[in-house]
């Protein structure tokens, strides 16, 4: 007797594909944190690669983030504190500029290099899509490593001038994320406008330049009178300058009241140029 086999044929359902939709988000501020955690990786190759091209062919390599404010503190104590005699709270004219100096060139680095990261990464951005404000963002986060290295030096400058933090110095986190904040803010702004408007780039040097002497770098804030510190305290980076100086050395009273003022305008600054950046997003790829 035979035995017939019979063949079923089987058929595989195909896997599902996952729809990816993109639709331009109508709230008038839209960050969407998850989708920037989603691309957290994406932030650390940008990061990455801006601190690469930083010392990449170099001859001094990470040594400029050294030489750059060891000089200008040395230029600052020379001219304005043994020639000029400006008021340094008590302290060595060294310690008085450099802790300054930490904040400022971090922040004027940022900034700067803000600036012009839309536009130099032009081809990524018309080619693939992702959340364009990570541009800005990596720039912002890459400067922290010249900050590190150069606060190191203000700790052997320190140990030289046998000077011992104080318990003032739990609040230097606080003012290291209002120099980003602030950082961040600008660079929102000025990438967006450089985008759109070519000739920003060419601003920005003497913007910086007049930013530095608006805010107490060469002297202190108490040299601007009580009446007028609030206003004084508009400027962001005066609040973050004088709150480094008082969280390294401990000198002085806590800026509070600038503090507080700069503390208002980062928040406003950085929801400004969210807000600023989101509307120009769409844009950016077809002028870059």
């Amino acid at each position: 007797m035979g035995v017939t086999q019979t063949q079923v044929a089987v058929t595989a359902k195909p896997p599902e594909i996952p729809v990816v939709r993109i639709e331009s988000h109508r709230r008038w501020l839209a960050l969407d944190l998850g989708e920037l955690w989603a691309y957290r990786d994406l932030v650390y190759f940008f990061i990455w690669r801006d601190i690469k091209v930083r010392y990449k062919q170099t001859v001094m390599g990470a040594a400029w983030a050294i030489l750059q404010p060891v000089l200008t503190m040395l230029v600052f104590s020379l001219f304005f504190g043994r020639l000029a005699k400006i008021p340094s709270q008590g302290l060595p004219y060294p310690i008085f500029y450099y802790s300054a100096l930490l904040p400022w060139m971090y922040f004027a680095s940022a900034m700067q290099g803000a600036t012009n990261i839309v536009v130099e990464n032009q081809r990524v951005i018309t080619k693939i899509y992702f959340p364009r404000v990570v541009l800005p963002i990596s720039s912002v986060l890459s400067g922290l490593l010249d900050f590190s290295i150069s606060f190191a030096v203000f700790l052997v400058l320190m140990a030289y001038y046998r000077m011992v933090p104080t318990s003032a110095v739990i609040w230097l986190p606080l003012f290291t994320l209002l120099a980003v904040l602030t950082a961040l803010g600008v660079g929102l702004w000025l990438s967006a406008l450089n985008a759109m408007y070519r000739d920003v780039r060419y601003v920005v040097p003497f913007l910086v330049q007049f930013w530095m002497f608006a805010s107490p770098v060469v002297y202190p804030s108490s040299l601007v009178p009580a009446k007028w510190r609030w206003l004084y305290g508009l400027n962001p980076m005066a609040g973050v300058i004088e709150g480094f100086r008082w969280a390294l050395t401990g000198h002085g009273q806590p800026p509070g009241i600038l503090v507080a003022a700069s503390s208002a305008a980062v928040v406003l600054l950085v929801l400004s140029g969210l807000v600023y950046y989101h509307a120009v997003e769409g844009t950016i790829a077809d002028v870059v």
